[in-house]
């Protein structure tokens, strides 16, 4: 292999999370700068770590007080994408390469595909048959094994992933508040049926210097080169103690867009993520004062949505100037979202700023975050009258002998009861919904008897998760948004789908009835 081109193989060993998200910015920007060659890097975590993707919210991603008091460490990547848990036995995976090397000028889903052949060709020499799962998974059977993601940095990127070895699916759906908008749009059994680790697929747990050699073999076929083993170079060493003590502060660990006040905010799934929009709306000059743009995707370069922001600072709350103003920004910028279209970015922004329209009847902005529609407009539906009030069983008490039924005798113990009666008082017809195909049967059912509309209450996660649902049964309605920690939050989602969930929500009582109020009077 004399006449190979040869790449550095550095293992940087088990470190805290701070230490490798700082060793990740220190190679990058050192590469970035010429210093050192492409590189692999394999790399480990201990104690235990959860890390919120560049983009992301640590309250909203991570259940803190969780990780706290399993002395599970909190820590933000330089890399977009989702929040992971990083447990000990998991092998982290790095490349760092010059664009050029590769072949390409732009990141996207190809090169993904390429880096992840790498580790694919890996595990094919101990007996395993992977493959590559659009957008940026590998998967073996079906069940993911390694998920990644990258970042870049002008003429230099960084590839990352991690391969799950003996995983502690429980701890880590603890941990996390799992992004559910990734699960397939078909219901499955479980969070966990969605993952594989090696042990699981061959029996036993394998050696980690062994997987190492496997996979670096399979990056050298991959990209036809030499891999030598070399250790941090002084200029690496000397960028790292620079962004070790910012890797380590609160200021970037709690880098949460959530602390900027936000009063309208919307979610849309797309297939390259999901994207969350908050923004500070100005009522009298009727301008989008601040906007925040979050999600679980993947942006390359990491500041070209800060970027994106900024052009929409200011701007007119109109959707078309917002239309233009985004398609015209990703013509003139260099920024790729992997997965994700500039439209989409619309729709999301379209959907938060179309709350304004709930200040007519009497509703604050706080009170418009808590209220959905689907199929129709929420003026459309006031026309319409609706005449159903479908309710969560989940607001029941949990042990209610009909907590699982639809019945209910307004007993006086839980919101459904008050629930009831103010439906029944205002001419709507209650029914208590006992799982999610209850849910479209009924929808369907009272659609078919000439029923207009109806007024509903769920969980924000829920209606996220079946807004096409809701659209294919076809009955139009206004959703509200429940109180208390709810199934999604839990990992709880399949108990309640089939109509188990244990636990106790609260409807939020005096906003159903100020949309009753609307709905029967036109305002508040």
């Amino acid at each position: 292999m004399s006449n190979t081109k040869k790449w550095r193989l550095l293992d940087t060993g088990a470190r805290k999370a701070s230490e490798n998200i700082a060793l990740d910015e220190a190679i990058l920007e050192a590469h970035s700068k010429g210093i050192v060659p492409n590189t692999l890097r394999f790399l480990q975590y201990s104690p235990e770590a959860t890390l919120a993707g560049y983009h992301q919210s640590i309250e909203k991603e991570i259940r803190v007080d969780f990780c706290k008091k399993r002395g599970i460490e909190i820590g933000r990547r330089i890399t977009g994408g989702g929040a992971i848990y990083f447990d000990r036995s998991q092998l982290g995976w790095e490349l760092f390469a010059a664009k050029s090397d590769i072949g390409v000028s732009v990141i996207n889903e190809l090169l993904f595909e390429k880096i992840c052949k790498g580790v694919i060709r890996g595990l094919e020499k101990i007996g395993l048959h992977a493959n590559f799962r659009p957008k940026n998974d590998i998967e073996i059977k079906g069940r993911k094994i390694s998920g990644t993601g990258g970042t870049e940095r002008g003429n230099s990127f960084m590839f990352q992933g991690t391969l799950l070895i003996d995983f502690d699916v429980d701890t880590m759906l603890h941990a996390l508040r799992i992004p559910l908008k990734k699960l397939e749009d078909k219901e499955i059994e479980s969070v966990k049926d969605r993952v594989t680790w090696l042990s699981k697929e061959l029996g036993y747990k394998p050696e980690l210097e062994i997987l190492k050699s496997k996979i670096k073999e399979g990056f050298e076929e991959t990209f036809s080169v030499e891999l030598e083993e070399d250790e941090l170079y002084q200029e690496e060493k000397d960028i790292y103690k620079e962004k070790i003590k910012k890797m380590e502060s609160k200021e970037w660990i709690y880098l949460s867009k959530s602390d900027v006040p936000s009063s309208l905010f919307a979610s849309h799934k797309t297939e390259g993520g999901l994207i969350k929009v908050s923004l500070v709306y100005a009522q009298r000059a009727k301008i989008i004062e601040q906007i925040i743009i979050t999600g679980d995707f993947f942006a390359f370069p990491v500041r070209g949505i800060y970027d994106l922001e900024a052009a929409l600072k200011g701007i007119k709350a109109d959707s078309e100037k917002i239309k233009k103003t985004i398609i015209n920004f990703f013509k003139t910028n260099e920024i790729k979202i992997v997965g994700i279209e500039p439209e989409d970015i619309v729709l999301t922004i379209d959907k938060a700023l179309s709350k304004i329209k709930f200040l007519k009847y009497g509703f604050d902005l706080n009170e418009a975050n808590h209220i959905f529609t689907v199929v129709e407009s929420f003026e459309t539906i006031l026309e319409k009258k609706p005449d159903l009030l479908l309710l969560p069983y989940c607001s029941k008490e949990t042990d209610c002998e009909l907590r699982y039924k639809k019945d209910c005798i307004i007993c006086g113990r839980c919101t459904i009861g008050d629930a009831y009666q103010m439906g029944q008082d205002n001419n709507l017809l209650p029914i208590s919904i006992v799982s999610f195909e209850d849910l479209i049967r009924t929808i369907i059912r009272y659609r078919k008897k000439g029923k207009s509309a109806f007024i509903g209450c769920c969980c924000e996660p829920f209606y996220i998760k079946h807004e096409k649902d809701f659209e294919r049964a076809g009955l139009p309605g206004i959703l509200i948004n429940i109180d208390n920690t709810t199934c999604y939050e839990l990992g709880e989602e399949q108990k309640a789908y089939a109509g188990n969930f244990e636990k106790k929500t609260d409807l939020r009582i005096e906003l159903l009835e100020k949309v009753i109020n609307v709905v029967n009077n036109g305002k508040s």
